[in-house]
């Protein structure tokens, strides 16, 4: 959930976000695939592993108030508990990590009073995704959602570090409107974005095609690296409007396993590639 959206009191008296009717649907893409894929999850509750958990890397306060309304949502991490717990394959361990300390601890307290088995991660996305990857059962099942609030923020070493995972999957939020929006400022800025999501891309982009082909390439070399480190980025790719059906950003899975992959194009439906960058 994103950090730069307003923090305000929740209607049970912690800190909550201020967000777009968006996250909303966004939340309920990862419900969908998680209850979708409870099967797989359960099959690791049991024998040598004992072991299925998830991890929120910018998991926010666990609960926000949908702008300009009256109506509350829970937030990512609180949402995934609830989903596996409804359906009897519940987390063996909720993973949460968050920036802002404040927003972390009230989204640990409101998990701890759903009886989740929730373990807070120190430190930015990248230090909680280290420490994660020393913890986790090696022969467990993993999953993390990666919901970063800036394309930025979405460093390649926190893909880089879970995928030595030897079960890991991810449903990644890839911003459509940041990679739009600062595109030119990107290109020309000495200390870019793309540094952080798509390291060297200097030398393997042309910079002399139109912005709408840069901003596919860029994707594209995106996509390639995380298929270099050993993980398969889904063809099926979920677009997240906004109220005026503005572009925001994308939902697409990572994953080890054909399987998630089939589990995401269920829960999702297919995007056509072709309307990625229009």
């Amino acid at each position: 959930m994103s950090q730069i959206n307003k923090i305000i009191e929740a209607d049970d008296g912690l800190p909550a976000s201020d967000v777009g009717t968006w996250v909303a649907e966004k939340h309920n893409y990862l419900q969908r695939y998680l209850d979708i894929s409870r099967s797989a999850r359960n099959m690791f509750l049991s024998g040598r592993a004992q072991s299925a958990t998830f991890v929120d890397l910018f998991c926010g306060a666990g609960r926000a108030k949908i702008r300009n309304t009256e109506d509350w949502v829970d937030g990512s991490a609180v949402a995934a508990w609830k989903i596996s717990l409804a359906g009897g394959a519940p987390f063996t361990a909720i993973y949460i990590a968050d920036i802002n300390p404040t927003l972390r601890s009230a989204c640990a307290e409101r998990l701890q009073k759903l009886g989740a088995p929730v373990i807070e991660l120190e430190g930015n996305a990248i230090e909680a995704a280290k420490e994660y990857a020393e913890v986790v059962n090696p022969y467990g099942l993993n999953f993390a959602f990666i919901d970063p609030f800036s394309l930025g923020t979405l460093n390649f070493e926190i893909i880089r570090t879970l995928s030595k995972l030897k079960r890991i999957d991810m449903l990644i939020h890839f911003s459509k409107m940041d990679h739009q929006r600062n595109l030119e400022n990107n290109l020309s800025s000495e200390k870019s974005d793309f540094d952080k999501l798509v390291p060297g891309w200097r030398e393997k982009i042309d910079q002399n095609r139109p912005l709408t082909q840069i901003r596919r390439q860029i994707f594209e070399l995106w996509r390639d690296m995380v298929a270099e480190i050993g993980m398969d980025p889904s063809i099926d790719v979920k677009l997240i409007t906004g109220s005026k059906n503005q572009h925001l950003y994308w939902l697409l899975i990572v994953a080890k396993h054909q399987l998630a992959l089939k589990f995401w194009k269920e829960a999702s439906g297919s995007e056509p590639q072709g309307n990625f960058f229009d």
